[in-house]
């Protein structure tokens, strides 16, 4: 893939990551804005928009750099292990859910409930299971298994700064546009190189 086309990667996924992150934040920062509306202040208004903007940008560069590492370890993992490649990451992608949801919960405040962790790591399985299975029609049934790693695994990692942080806002804030952004590189990758029904293992 040329420079040119790894521009536009980087070019769209920075407005993807930066549009999306401001219109969630419409949704889960409505405090910050009531501060700003009430009464109506314009420029803490344009401060709210550039700094939730700025943050999307963030977002989205967080995400390019997991995917780049993503498909140095793919590759890494593929020569190290060979054919026990596809349990390792099958064995990361458990273990990643598992935490997602028992950390969580032995961090949150005492007689939560289980529950909204125990949902969240779901959602993101499913979301995840939809992604890789588009990938694979879009590639090979070898595409799975890598694409289900990357956007359960490499998208909780970068979900960390966000799940540390206290209260859920930012929470959700991050995963939204992170998601998406992962799976609009992993869905586009294929496209810019021209490896669309290839024979090759991994995405």
């Amino acid at each position: 893939m040329n420079s040119r086309k790894w521009v536009r990667l980087f070019l769209s996924t920075l407005l993807i990551g930066g549009s999306l992150t401001l219109i969630s934040s419409f949704f889960f920062m409505q405090s910050s804005y009531a501060e700003v509306l009430q009464p109506f202040q314009p420029f803490e208004l344009l401060g709210l928009v550039l700094f939730f903007s700025g943050l999307g940008f963030i977002f989205s560069i967080i995400s390019q750099m997991g995917f780049f590492a993503y498909l140095t370890v793919n590759q890494f993992g593929k020569g190290v292990f060979k054919s026990y490649w596809v349990p390792v990451q099958l064995f990361l992608i458990a273990f990643t859910l598992f935490d997602l949801v028992y950390f969580r919960y032995i961090g949150a405040d005492e007689g939560a409930s289980v529950w909204p962790y125990l949902i969240t790591a779901l959602a993101l399985l499913v979301l995840a299971l939809l992604v890789a299975a588009q990938k694979a029609r879009e590639t090979n049934a070898h595409a799975f298994i890598p694409a289900l790693f990357f956007m359960v695994v490499v998208t909780t990692v970068e979900w960390v700064p966000a799940l540390r942080a206290d209260g859920s806002d930012y929470v959700w804030l991050m995963i939204i546009p992170l998601f998406i952004c992962n799976a609009y590189q992993l869905l586009l990758l294929h496209r810019l190189t021209g490896e669309t029904h290839t024979v090759q293992k991994g995405a």
